[in-house]
């Protein structure tokens, strides 16, 4: 029997008629997690067919994109102020009532970014197949989850039929050899990994993660890098499941419980690529020398070191004019560039230990005049955790903003905005053109190097801080 590796396990337990020259795969979904965004035309399709909703209890229903983080428009009695996120946030409601959802909505203390609480709830477990109409679903993959984003149109077949269309992708193994020095973080070894293989990279692939420095990092870092595998074009990112995939789902609200808990872990044991599985190519890092990662132009493949320069890439009209609307020069130093937002949150950087490692940097220091920072949980039980361990005294303290959970300056689709011509460190995904609002210069790091460059007010290396 041919070896498998974990994606080929985790696909052939979910092909329901299997693929043909003319006809893609019918792909089983055990998950399907849905928000406000890509939800209503699904919903309008559902409606107009008179169809139902095959399986609620495969949906996972929260609210993330559009809400505010303001307290005073969540619990206040404020109006949302944005009166184009109200309206998705009204229509979520009542499509939810109308097809009887079970709907985490606005003041729910289990809210949060989809992509956060699906874990936080042991919804998100290894060997499942996971989509969502959100190209950031491949954070799931970190529990040797099958997950990808869809969609409006397949969001609306996976609620009318909980089956998808779909073509096998080929395999690419990322092996990450020794382990992340101080101070750098898995977002740093995640932009350095899409930074060698391109934007493009993983284009048509299924990436697994692999080697000493994947195993060890948390399920936190885990998803970290699982969720930008999209940035390098993949179709999905994945993680073998461990003993610490274990740890983290146990006990949770939604993970198996008592003997059916048992025999969960002895089947996602099995979850693991075969010796002698074969991928359709191989990239080898050593995660010793990556160095904390900064983004200089407008997709994520555009990072260097933050010891290095903007490169330059004669001939090329793409990148001069990523560079013009970045207002950066070939050969200048990203170091100590000057900076007016910081903005530490978002489905990648959001989590209890993103918001430790800032609160670290940032005890008894305070926010560099001029510069706005932002500090956004990704979910109300991280606030509340935040909170209990007083590390959002530290970010108030310092003259941070602390927020209600949400996406917030990830998309700038609620509110949250950075004003034109500004540059704004993110601890995001992206950094096109316009995603953080109009005219704003996006450059992407670690929460660390955030929080260092908000005192200093020029982007400045964590390790100065970090030992």
């Amino acid at each position: 029997m041919t070896a498998r590796t974990l994606f080929d396990k985790v696909w052939d337990r979910h092909v329901v008629v299997p693929e043909t020259p003319d006809t893609p795969a019918v792909l089983y979904i055990d998950l399907h997690l849905t928000h406000e965004v890509t939800s209503p035309q699904a919903f309008s399709v559902l409606r107009s067919r008179g169809l139902k909703v095959r399986r609620p209890d495969r949906t996972l229903v929260t609210m993330d994109h559009s809400t505010p983080t303001d307290r005073a428009q969540i619990f206040g009695g404020v109006p949302i102020a944005l009166e184009s996120a109200a309206q998705q946030i009204r229509q979520l409601e009542r499509n939810c009532a109308e097809f009887g959802l079970d709907l985490i909505g606005l003041q729910d203390d289990r809210r949060g970014i989809v992509h956060i609480i699906g874990p936080e709830l042991g919804a998100t477990q290894p060997g499942k197949t996971i989509v969502c109409g959100d190209s950031h679903t491949s954070t799931h993959g970190a529990f040797g989850a099958l997950a990808f984003g869809i969609g409006t149109t397949e969001v609306g077949y996976v609620l009318a039929t909980q089956c998808l269309l779909q073509r096998k992708p080929k395999t690419l193994a990322i092996e990450v050899a020794g382990r992340l020095g101080p101070g750098v973080a898995a977002k740093d070894l995640v932009l350095a990994i899409i930074g060698r293989i391109g934007v493009n990279g993983g284009t048509g692939h299924v990436i697994e993660y692999r080697g000493p420095a994947i195993e060890a990092l948390s399920m936190d870092e885990r998803m970290t890098v699982c969720n930008m595998s999209i940035e390098a074009g993949a179709r999905a990112g994945m993680v073998a499941p461990d003993q610490t995939t274990f740890d983290y789902l146990s006990g949770r609200p939604r993970a198996p419980q008592g003997e059916a808990w048992e025999r969960a872990v002895a089947d996602w044991r099995t979850l693991v690529t075969e010796p002698g599985a074969t991928f359709d190519q191989t990239v080898r890092l050593d995660a010793g020398a990556v160095e904390p990662m900064v983004t200089y132009g407008t997709n994520p493949g555009m990072v260097a070191p933050i010891s290095g320069r903007v490169p330059e890439r004669p001939g090329d009209p793409a990148f001069a004019q990523s560079l013009r609307y970045m207002g950066l020069e070939p050969g200048e130093s990203l170091r100590d560039k000057s900076v007016q937002v910081v903005f530490i949150g978002s489905c990648t950087n959001a989590r209890i230990s993103d918001l430790e490692i800032a609160a670290r940097v940032l005890a008894g220091r305070k926010i560099a005049p001029g510069v706005r920072a932002l500090v956004v949980p990704g979910s109300q039980q991280v606030k509340r955790e935040a909170e209990a361990l007083g590390y959002a005294q530290v970010f108030i303290d310092a003259g941070a903003e602390w927020r209600e959970s949400g996406c917030s300056m990830c998309l700038g689709m609620n509110g949250d905005t950075v004003p034109q011509g500004q540059y704004c460190v993110s601890t995001s995904n992206r950094n096109f053109e316009g995603r953080q609002g109009t005219g704003a210069r996006t450059l992407l790091t670690s929460p660390a190097t955030a929080a260092a460059t908000a005192v200093r007010g020029r982007i400045t290396d964590p390790r100065e801080f970090i030992h």
